[in-house]
């Protein structure tokens, strides 16, 4: 029988979907699904979505769940993390602080001062339990959906022998958007696309195998597709390639979008899904949601019918093929760049074409960027590199550098005040900051 292990169950809606993508395949009859997580009832909650999806599908397979992190994983085939270190109350302090600065984060959780220390606060949870999988299930196929996708995949990589590669549905999501855009049928688009996560790009858009960027120039020029992602669509104009991450997260990650409330106001305000003075910024939306989460779960677990059909989060299907029935499975996922894309760190984290199979994951190598993506991409690939090398040495110095370089914060702060600024970071997460404070 085979055994998947969750930690972090408490992650509902991953949880839920997750578990409905895996008993779908006929591979799984019979697995175990052992749920883990530190908060007792949101791990209850999801082990009452998991029984009724199996009941709703006539499956067989074990549920299981326990705040026993070794339990959870002794003998697992598949680890999946889907872990938020620290909550909403500590998060805040990665959007305030730097707001203080006049930095306007949007998201804050993949690069720049926000997404920094987010990781950092993350880095040590994550290496605990991947000491645990070292211990109880080495040769695991371990998937990571938790955020910051890049620095936390680079990290692990390298920290560990395991078997790690990073998740994200942002290519997969994007695909189908560019598909309605243009008015395709998405079961004959087919494309390639890299670079690092959140900020990787569609080198290539096909549909029935003819280039499909000339009807995607002549879609983000009508106002209804345009207004509904203003940053990407700029972007896209401007670099010539379209960016696989939304206009909210992006905005954060360059110079030319939010250095001012005129700007926020032309290209933030109305068209990245994420908008101040709606429940738009994510930190708004993790405090609302903190009083409304247990009845959206409640209303969830009380529908009479549940849809059990696959949906396209890409760890199931890599999953079976890994350990399935083998089909091979294409997907994007998070890996160290060694010899894959040209041009960007050697070892950093990269997103690119991969091929599961019986044998593992095999990434594709992608070689050049285009000159412009390079630089982009490059940019914010050497702060990473900066900001993971500094969590491993417990070296404040160089996190101040990789956020000194974050081109949000040039945009805004000089080096002292950047300076000032880390500190601050520091002081508020001290105690969730051992390896700083040895």
């Amino acid at each position: 029988m085979k055994k998947i292990a969750f930690i972090g169950a408490g992650s509902f809606d991953f949880t839920r979907e997750l578990v409905r993508d895996i008993l779908s395949f006929p591979a799984f009859e019979g697995i175990e699904l052992a749920l883990m997580d530190i908060d007792s009832q949101r791990l209850d909650f999801s082990r009452r979505a998991c029984e009724k999806i199996v009941a709703a599908g006539k499956y067989r397979a074990a549920v299981t769940a326990t705040s026993n992190r070794a339990e959870a994983l002794k003998g697992a085939d598949g680890v999946l993390i889907t872990i938020l270190s620290g909550g909403a109350s500590v998060f805040r302090n990665d959007v305030e602080i730097p707001k203080k600065y006049g930095i306007d984060i949007c998201v804050g959780d993949t690069r720049g001062p926000s997404g920094i220390f987010r990781f950092l606060r993350t880095a040590p949870v994550m290496l605990d339990i991947c000491r645990d999988i070292e211990k109880l299930c080495p040769d695991a196929v371990v998937l990571n959906y938790t955020n910051p996708m890049a620095m936390l995949c680079r990290y692990l990589q390298s920290e560990t022998n395991l078997k790690i590669t990073g998740l994200c549905h942002s290519v997969q999501g994007t695909a189908e958007m560019l598909a309605r855009w243009i008015g395709a049928d998405f079961e004959n688009i087919s494309f390639l696309c890299a670079g690092i996560n959140h900020q990787a790009f569609y080198l290539k858009y096909l549909n029935n195998g003819k280039d499909a960027y000339p009807d995607i120039a002549r879609a983000v020029q009508k106002p209804e597709v345009y207004g509904e992602e203003m940053v990407r669509c700029e972007m896209y104009k401007n670099l010539g390639y379209f960016p696989t991450e939304s206009s909210g997260h992006n905005s954060e990650y360059n110079p030319w979008f939010r250095k001012n409330s005129a700007e926020i106001e032309k290209y933030c305000t109305h068209g990245t899904g994420w908008n101040p003075g709606k429940h738009a910024y994510i930190l708004n939306e993790y405090l609302e949601r903190e009083h409304t989460w247990q009845n959206d779960i409640k209303n969830w677990l009380n529908e009479d019918e549940i849809c059990v059909k696959r949906g396209k989060e890409y760890a199931a299907y890599i999953f079976n093929a890994i350990f399935g029935d083998h089909t091979p499975f294409q997907f994007n996922g998070n890996l160290r760049n060694f010899g894959l894309i040209d041009g960007l760190p050697e070892g950093c984290c990269v997103e690119v074409p991969a091929v599961a199979c019986k044998d593992g994951v095999f990434p594709m190598h992608v070689g050049k960027l285009p000159p412009q993506l390079n630089i982009l991409i490059g940019n914010s690939a050497q702060c990473e590199e900066l900001a993971v090398n500094g969590c491993i040495a417990g070296d404040r110095e160089m996190i101040y550098h990789a956020i000194l370089f974050d081109p949000l914060t040039t945009t805004q702060l000089d080096m002292a005040a950047t300076r000032k600024m880390t500190g601050e970071l520091f002081d508020a997460n001290r105690s969730l900051l051992p390896q700083f404070y040895k």
